[in-house]
């Protein structure tokens, strides 16, 4: 998956660049929470959508981690905090972080467990994993990622089916709590117009927050 994203680097734009994106990224910011003064981390950051947004919205500290070396080197240009590392082996020590955002990036992986336990890991005591994925009945639809290449084309990668039930046991084997579960639907023209498109998934470890 890395190299798939190293290829498409250049022509990566770092916000959300088409509607499906646009839906996720209102959704997963209407599950953060206070921001303001959190330390906060983007796992599977890419180029830095998640960073910016977080760093604006007054994060005290806003890392990153992903795979690809070259949309780490674009986040890295833009001043970026960021680290190359596996989703489910990232190199912080426990309860660094009060907030894990993961944008679109668990569809990227074959088992979901290790993913969700490391963000855990690193989460302090009343800290979230906000999270979002293509939607499964999507995903049992055929629906293909793409990523826009220098071309002017796209790129597909492969996507991961995961179904609510394995979100549910992922948490809970990782110590968290799922607190809220959006299921943004289609709104713009298409024939898939009205089916759910993504799932945002909202989970906290149990825990007075960590003072400070």
């Amino acid at each position: 998956m890395a190299r798939a994203y190293d290829r498409v680097a250049d022509a990566y734009p770092p916000y959300a660049h088409n509607l499906l994106m646009k839906m996720e990224e209102e959704t997963v910011l209407s599950l953060l929470g206070e921001v303001g003064g959190r330390c906060c981390l983007d796992l599977g950051c890419g180029s830095g959508r998640y960073l910016r947004l977080l760093s604006e919205a007054g994060a005290a500290r806003a890392a990153g981690a992903d795979l690809s070396p070259a949309m780490l080197a674009r986040a890295r240009g833009a001043g970026l905090d960021v680290v190359r590392a596996e989703a489910s082996r990232i190199p912080f020590p426990d309860a660094t972080f009060d907030l894990v955002v993961c944008g679109l990036v668990v569809g990227h992986v074959a088992p979901l467990d290790p993913l969700v336990a490391e963000a855990g890991r690193v989460l302090r005591p009343g800290g979230a994993f906000v999270y979002s994925d293509i939607h499964p009945a999507g995903t049992l639809a055929g629906w293909e990622r793409s990523l826009p290449d220098a071309g002017g084309g796209t790129l597909s990668v492969p996507q991961h089916l995961h179904l609510y039930a394995d979100h549910l046991r992922a948490c809970r084997v990782a110590g968290l709590v799922i607190e809220e579960v959006r299921e943004p639907r289609v709104a713009f023209d298409s024939p898939w117009r009205g089916w759910p498109a993504l799932l945002v998934v909202r989970a906290v470890r149990p825990g007075a927050r960590a003072p400070r």
